[in-house]
């Protein structure tokens, strides 16, 4: 028997290990038919089914399932949307247009304009690109009670990772459309989607409204300032439905683009400064009173610069003993909808020792902490969420429906 070498014996196995152990997107489209067998009941031969996430771990790179379509319908305090998923030629023609019922993870993002959003700084109509997860097997939570009788083969993957408009997917790309043509007579545009200044793909044909907005420079254009050769970003509405989509807005420029996107970073930043980090514990020592926390990716990354910085303006200890040498903070815990109980009465405070860069995983920001607190509360415990406000931030009461003390 002929002796294969190490060098390809080595070759071979790198190449069964590159290969996911988890379904993709690259196996095929979701088939309104398809039959999955229980975990329990899989055997080592079977095709590998979609990812299952852990909980309290991130999931793998390209673990998730891409879905595309217009948000329909949202409640902002659960983190629950729908989504009316877009045609495609997998579909029979009895399953179009179906909503997709889902929730975003803890640690789920939303990207509007370039930059991290919440959702219900998203219009709807909005057409928006997400990645999702199967719901959990354990949760037996009913579809909602809707008229229709069918559902979308995406039906299972319920759990969001990541929406985005038009505009964040493609700018994260470094994409542009170049207009080929524009005709105000029938209100159609032709473009075709530059990747890294490279035609990709062919021409489409976008419809044009007379409410679409053109933004350029620091204002507001009319249609007639749409010409050929210019490359821009558009959102989008009523994809599939008759073609392409209906263009909403349109940057004309890098200006108008950039000016979007700072207001939207701006606009976040407000958000989380009232409302605080979010992570999750993944270290607790009791006797020593240390929290380790693992931040979330779904938050701007120059936010966890002012973990480190202390507040001038505090006041020295009561019992007259030196100021802390440490930045503090609070640590308010909080549920899966990021939601906090009420964090200006019920957080801890506490002197963060340590921050410092880990390797990221989807849905983590690579930014851990560890903060020693003055007292412990049965939420610091591992896999919990909690949200944490620096001794800069001025915490502030919520509006009463976004804290979920006296919901129990």
């Amino acid at each position: 028997m002929r002796l294969l070498p190490v060098s390809l014996i080595f070759a071979l196995c790198l190449h069964a290990e590159d290969k996911p152990k988890f379904r993709t997107d690259a196996d095929g489209p979701v088939k309104g038919n398809e039959k999955r067998k229980a975990p329990k009941d899989r055997k080592p031969d079977d095709a590998p089914d979609w990812f299952q996430l852990v909980e309290g771990q991130f999931p793998p790179e390209g673990s998730s399932h891409a879905v595309t379509g217009e948000l329909m319908h949202v409640e902002h305090l659960d983190s629950h949307f729908q989504i009316r998923v877009d045609r495609n030629d997998s579909q029979e023609r009895g399953i179009w247009d179906l909503p997709l019922d889902a929730t975003l993870l803890p640690y789920g993002s939303i990207w509007y304009q370039g930059a991290p959003a919440a959702l219900q700084d998203i219009p709807l109509g909005t057409h928006l690109h997400g990645l999702f997860y199967l719901t959990d097997p354990e949760d037996k939570t009913p579809l909602p009670d809707t008229s229709y009788k069918r559902k979308t083969p995406e039906w299972e993957f319920r759990r969001c990772l990541r929406i985005e408009d038009e505009f964040s997917f493609h700018a994260r790309q470094k994409q542009l459309w170049k207009i080929d043509s524009v005709d105000l007579t029938t209100k159609k545009l032709t473009a075709t989607l530059q990747d890294h200044g490279k035609p990709s793909g062919q021409p489409k044909l976008f419809d044009l409204l007379s409410s679409t907005r053109i933004f350029q420079g620091q204002g507001i254009v009319d249609l007639k300032s749409l010409q050929p050769g210019q490359t821009i970003l558009f959102n989008l509405t009523w994809v599939t439905l008759y073609g392409p989509g209906r263009i909403t807005d349109v940057w004309l420029d890098e200006p108008a683009r950039a000016l979007v996107t700072a207001n939207q970073f701006e606009r976040n930043r407000t958000y989380i400064r009232e409302r605080g980090l979010p992570g999750w514990v993944t270290g607790v020592d009791d006797a020593q009173q240390f929290v380790t926390v693992m931040f979330f990716a779904n938050v701007d990354p120059k936010l966890f610069d002012e973990l480190k910085l202390k507040d001038p303006n505090l006041p020295p200890p009561k019992d007259g003993s030196p100021p802390p040498v440490e930045p503090r903070g609070g640590l308010a815990v909080a549920r899966d909808t990021l939601m906090a109980y009420d964090p200006v009465n019920d957080r801890k405070t506490g002197s963060v020792l340590e921050v410092k860069s880990v390797p990221s995983e989807p849905g983590g920001s690579g930014v851990q902490m560890k903060i020693k607190m003055d007292m412990m509360l049965e939420g610091y415990r591992p896999k919990r969420i909690v949200r944490f406000y620096p001794e800069t931030w001025k915490v502030i009461a919520m509006p009463k429906e976004e804290e979920y003390f006296g919901k129990e």
